[in-house]
């Protein structure tokens, strides 16, 4: 197995398995593009010279911050759109289509589960004992919106499990933000204490790239449906994963997502994530499942997996264990905490991993009550720039070197480019159009930002959902999804 990193023009390394391996792309010095959005497509391989392509237009105070949220999001957005146009060029034979990111439809798809409505119901976006608490020593973030991890949380803290937020709060207040982190974690509940601002860089993305096997050849395609005949397995949940494996939908792919039968989820969150995509249940320890997932994975060109690192290795889902069955095969992961250190292995959640690594406190208010960010950023950001990962493997297997494709991803990567890895924005003159370069900044009397302008409405199997539309913009795109969701786990674990 040949492992290397992502820059094209380098030999391949000597086989091995070795973590260090994985290549973690490289940083473009400042020009006359977008500095986070190429830095976003340098970690991803991507030539430098599509880099002019991009541009943003729209209004920049959808997301406003401490932090350089807005510029995160857009260019992890930019970097997905310039992806999906570089491969529509490749499966149609014409240019690299021209990327217009309108900053307004970024803003409103990275909170679109909060402008999600059915039958003109909004959903629950946290369960009651899900937020920020005192302890006796700080602050702490508890994660309870699974009911199997609510019950885990109040058993772990000795409360009845009808307990409500005044009981919780009175008991995390006795007690050391740290000692109940451990003791909710050694019990599979969720609850990080609020730390500063971290110091330490996890990478944006890592990759392998594993031998040379021959891969699949792909039809054209039409021009806002690059992926079209792409397979793509989604083992995912919650936000993440789900938004990348939409927006490879989106693009054309034909997404199959597989949930446990024995875990719960949340339809509303499915309602939100599932357009454009099929959603199935199979239970891996049963025989009969199990062979109809094995019949599926030796047909797909993709899977996303957004598990606990090590958590389906049992069930022959290992990477080392995939890329020995299918040496062509992309698998993009996604983890809370980073792939190396101690944490690595922990289970997490977009807020959990703010407070975890210092942007709760980063963001904190004038009395000390840690923030956070205006969306679930880590969730919507690194989904795009997986989706963005998965179409830039899918055109460099073809145009540069075959074989497989590991990519990895952490909301921990996701938070430390946006601590530590994007500039202040320099100050530039007043422009008299909409349509702004690379280093834009809000400008008094620009444009104000209307989520509605970037809404719509359709029937689906839940009722009436008003939905954002999707923000992948370039020449050509799609602008909305082939279909709503169906019912979650409703499907025929079947391709198209």
């Amino acid at each position: 197995m040949s492992d290397r990193p992502t820059l094209s023009g380098s030999e391949p390394e000597p086989e091995s398995e070795s973590e260090s391996e994985f290549g973690t792309g490289s940083v473009v010095e400042p020009g006359t593009v977008d500095r986070p959005t190429a830095d976003v497509w340098a970690a991803l391989g991507g030539p430098a010279e599509l880099l002019d392509r991009v541009a943003f237009h729209g209004p920049q105070d959808g997301l406003p911050s401490g932090l350089p949220v807005r510029r995160f999001a857009r260019a992890t957005v930019a970097a997905c759109s310039l992806a999906a146009a570089e491969l529509a060029a490749h499966r149609g034979g014409g240019p690299v289509p021209a990327v217009r990111v309108d900053e307004g439809a970024v803003a409103t798809s990275f909170v679109s589960e909060r402008h999600l409505e059915i039958d003109g119901r909004k959903p629950v976006g946290f369960a009651p004992l899900s937020g920020f608490w005192r302890t006796a020593d700080g602050w702490i973030r508890t994660h309870a919106n699974y009911p199997h991890h609510r019950d885990r949380l109040l058993a772990v803290l000795g409360l009845a499990p009808d307990a409500g937020p005044e009981q919780l709060a009175a008991a995390l207040a006795e007690l050391p933000g740290e000692q109940v982190q451990e003791s909710a974690y050694a019990a599979g509940a969720l609850a990080v204490a609020v730390a500063p601002v971290s110091t330490a860089v996890h990478p944006l993305v890592e990759t392998r790239e594993i031998g040379t096997a021959p891969v699949r050849p792909l039809a054209e395609a039409p021009l806002d449906r690059p992926a079209a005949g792409i397979r793509v397995l989604d083992l995912s949940r919650v936000i993440s994963g789900p938004v990348a494996t939409r927006t490879l939908a989106l693009l054309g792919a034909d997404v199959l997502r597989i949930d446990s039968p024995r875990l719960p989820e949340a339809e509303d969150a499915h309602a939100d994530t599932g357009f454009g995509k099929r959603s199935t249940r199979l239970d891996l320890a049963d025989p009969a499942d199990r062979a109809i997932f094995e019949g599926l994975l030796d047909t797909a060109d993709v899977v996303v997996n957004a598990y606990r690192p090590g958590s389906l290795d049992a069930l022959g889902l290992a990477p080392d264990a995939l890329f020995a069955r299918r040496p062509d095969l992309i698998l993009a992961q996604i983890c809370a905490w980073g792939w190396t250190g101690p944490w690595a292995g922990r289970r997490g959640f977009d807020s959990l991993v703010q407070a975890g690594i210092g942007i709760a406190a980063h963001e904190a208010g004038p009395d000390g009550r840690p923030g956070a960010l205006p969306a679930q950023a880590l969730d919507h950001g690194t989904g795009y720039l997986l989706a963005a990962a998965v179409l830039r493997a899918l055109t460099d297997q073809r145009t540069r070197r075959p074989g497989g494709r590991h990519l990895r991803f952490s909301f921990a990567g996701s938070a430390s480019w946006l601590l530590h890895g994007i500039p202040s924005e320099p100050p530039k003159p007043s422009e008299p159009s909409g349509l702004t370069g690379p280093a834009d900044q809000a400008l008094p009397g620009a444009e104000p930002y209307d989520p509605a302008r970037w809404l719509t409405e359709t029937d689906s199997a839940y009722g009436r959902l008003r939905y954002a539309r999707p923000p992948i913009a370039y020449a050509g795109a799609p602008v909305d999804w082939a279909g709503p969701p169906g019912r979650w786990g409703t499907d025929a674990p079947v391709w198209r």
